[in-house]
């Protein structure tokens, strides 16, 4: 199956970070991302999420990942907020309730093939007891 996404992903720089740390955050998780600068935060964009989910599956939070994309998608796409003091250390941890003092993540995803809903089964899959659940099988 083809899978084509755009991915924006806004991270702020405070006056107290280094603007190729942040970056270097953002890619840890990221890693094809293209950067543009604009005051005060930093804009990326990238069209794959295959690290991503690699890590997802990694740390074992397919069903927490699920939750908060579908808590924020609609028919284009959906969006979520990751922790970016995590994102240092190479780690997805989801940011829900109040921002962090320097600022989170912020990721939309527009899907554009095939449909929000299978991106999302494919980027994390459900799972049974914890294991993601294969389909094709």
């Amino acid at each position: 199956m083809i899978y084509r996404i755009d991915a924006r992903i806004v991270a702020p720089v405070h006056d107290t970070e280094v603007t190729d740390r942040v970056e270097d955050a953002v890619r840890n998780l990221f890693p094809d991302v293209e950067f543009d600068h604009v005051d005060g935060e930093i804009v990326g964009e990238t069209h794959s999420l295959e690290r991503f989910s690699e890590r997802l599956h990694e740390q074992e939070i397919l069903d927490t990942a699920r939750r908060e994309f579908f808590k924020h998608a609609d028919d284009e796409g959906f969006s979520f907020s990751l922790k970016k003091q995590a994102a240092f250390k190479g780690v997805i941890n989801f940011a829900v309730g109040n921002p962090d003092e320097l600022g989170d993540v912020a990721v939309t995803v527009t899907v554009h093939e095939p449909d929000v809903e299978t991106y999302i089964d494919h980027v994390a899959p459900p799972t049974e007891d914890g294991t993601p659940v294969d389909f094709d099988s």
